[in-house]
């Protein structure tokens, strides 16, 4: 402010330019512009010089004071101010009268809307309804800001995808759906939940969009930075008058775009009414915790990123593909009873690539897991062989002779450096034919004939409550930058992953160890 005082014309003290005059014996401002210590100030002060006096080395002649800035045009003042951060502009408020009257000016904060939050509709339609552009920012925009972005709600092990983002003149809470069960190539659906927008001066309105009657009152509560709930006021507006049949019948159709006499596997029936029975208990309240999307390196073998895929009787599910060093980890953003979302549902290990026998022999399910089984137990003894070479090198360095042992350490940590580093500079093979072997099953029977490469992995599986889960090997076939494949050993089944290309918005995690944190968080939750 003090910086802002200055340039009004007041010098090194503090306070604005009609200050100064006060105190030279000029009128008085009816606006208080100084904070009531600076009333003790009784020095009266100097005029800024833009160079100190003396000779100028032939630069011309010497220059008067320094203009006032309040002196320049207001339309020059209302086109600087508009380059400022709206959250900046109520401090530069209170520097003075004149500059409080100035930031009233609707073409600064419509540009703010603009610039900051991406609103591009004629601001003026809303400002003929008493709402002006100042209000937009403040009680909506600003306001409601920490709700942008992705965020994961709190379903029990279902979970969800929800994005939050500016449409308009409504902040939108937009649920995203996977498309119907096996189509793992069409694109996501996404159904409004609530609304915020402005259509009075006084506050800012939350509806709730769930059900079939329309938008009814909501309410909005900020619990912390990285989490909030919403809450409906008239749940009856979610009740149809057929009652919970065809509520059902219509969720179906909405789920799984289909009826229950359409789906002939009774324990795919028995899941599909567990979930609408679990899931229609949260049309009062929900929470929601916030969710990053994996930040990249060129080192990656694909892009990372949200994708959906093939779970058998569970249908379709989300799940979100990061790179971790050494490994990818495929985690689950929507769940289910046994893998609930949150839980790492495959883990890849990218230094023990596979190589898949010929077209002939992929037919052959007992050759692809003598192949699988036999890269577990490499795994298995070079994890076993790291630990004794840990273990040993603990001991030793509680010995005088440490010095030999340590360098010996440095020695197998350069091999796992150089092993690693091979790993990524091992040039991408030309695409080659790809089948499933006979007797793994598919839900999608549409998946890509050729691939580029495979890798050994693991994924987890459970009972029923996410009880007594183990991962198990299986192998991970990347087809191409936007699909991959999950063979599961154990289960011999197949899973069908394909990109969600969706361009999310306020969805970059802030730094790689606040995604890290983010990925700990959503997984103690669902254990």
């Amino acid at each position: 402010m003090a910086v802002c005082a200055r340039l009004c014309g007041a010098g090194p003290a503090r306070g604005c330019r009609r200050r100064g005059a006060r105190l030279r014996g000029g009128g008085a401002d009816s606006d208080p512009d100084t904070d009531p210590e600076e009333e003790e100030e009784e020095a009266e002060p100097a005029e800024p010089q833009l160079l100190p006096p003396g000779p100028r080395l032939g630069l011309g002649p010497r220059p008067g004071p320094a203009r006032s800035l309040l002196e320049l045009p207001p339309e020059l003042l209302v086109h600087i101010f508009g380059y400022l951060p709206g959250p900046d502009l109520p401090r530069l408020a209170q520097v003075c009268g004149a500059f409080r009257r100035l930031l009233r000016t609707d073409t600064i904060w419509r540009r703010r809307c603009r610039e900051e939050y991406g609103v591009c509709e004629n601001l003026r339609k809303l400002e003929i309804t008493g709402v002006s552009c100042r209000d937009v920012y403040a009680k909506l925009l600003h306001r409601y800001r920490h709700i942008l972005g992705l965020w994961q709600p709190d379903i029990g092990p279902y979970g969800g995808l929800l994005n939050v983002v500016v449409d308009g003149f409504f902040i939108i809470g937009w649920m995203y759906l996977p498309p119907h069960d096996p189509h793992v190539d069409d694109p996501m659906r996404f159904k409004p939940l609530f609304r915020v927008h402005l259509m009075e001066r006084t506050s800012a309105t939350v509806e709730c969009m769930y059900g079939h009657k329309g938008p009814h009152s909501g309410h909005i509560q900020i619990v912390k930075k990285d989490e909030f709930s919403t809450k409906c006021n008239q749940t009856d507006h979610h009740r149809m008058s057929g009652g919970r049949q065809e509520e059902f019948r219509t969720w179906l159709r909405e789920e799984w775009g289909r009826t229950l006499e359409d789906i002939f596997h009774e324990h795919m029936q028995e899941l599909i009414l567990m979930k609408f029975i679990y899931t229609s208990q949260y049309d009062n309240c929900l929470t929601y915790r916030r969710i990053y999307l994996p930040p990249s390196s060129p080192d990656d073998l694909i892009k990372p990123g949200l994708f959906k895929g093939t779970y058998g009787s569970h249908g379709l599910e989300i799940i979100m593909l990061s790179f971790h060093g050494k490994k990818a980890k495929g985690t689950k953003i929507t769940g289910d009873p046994n893998i609930p979302a949150g839980q790492q549902t495959v883990e890849i290990d990218l230094l023990h690539p596979i190589q898949l026998p010929d077209i002939e022999n992929q037919h052959n399910f007992n050759e692809l897991s003598r192949i699988i089984l036999e890269v577990q137990e490499q795994v298995r003894r070079e994890q076993q062989q790291e630990e004794e070479e840990g273990a040993g090198c603990s001991r030793q360095s509680a010995t005088p002779q440490a010095e030999q042992p340590a360098q010996e350490g440095d020695a197998g940590a350069e091999e796992t450096a150089d092993r690693a580093g091979a790993a990524a500079q091992v040039s991408e093979p030309a695409s080659q034919p790809f089948v499933l072997p006979l007797g793994v099953i598919s839900r999608n029977k549409d998946y890509p004939r050729t691939c580029r490469m495979c890798f050994y992995g693991t994924g987890l599986i459970a009972g029923h409550g996410f009880t007594s889960p183990e991962r198990t090997p299986g192998a991970f076939v990347l087809f191409d930058d936007d699909r991959f494949g999950f063979i599961w050993l154990e289960l011999k089944s197949f899973s069908l992953y394909s990109r969600i290309k969706v361009a999310f918005q306020n969805a970059e995690a802030p730094s790689r160890e606040a995604f890290e944190e983010m990925l700990k968080n959503i997984q103690s939750l669902a254990t």
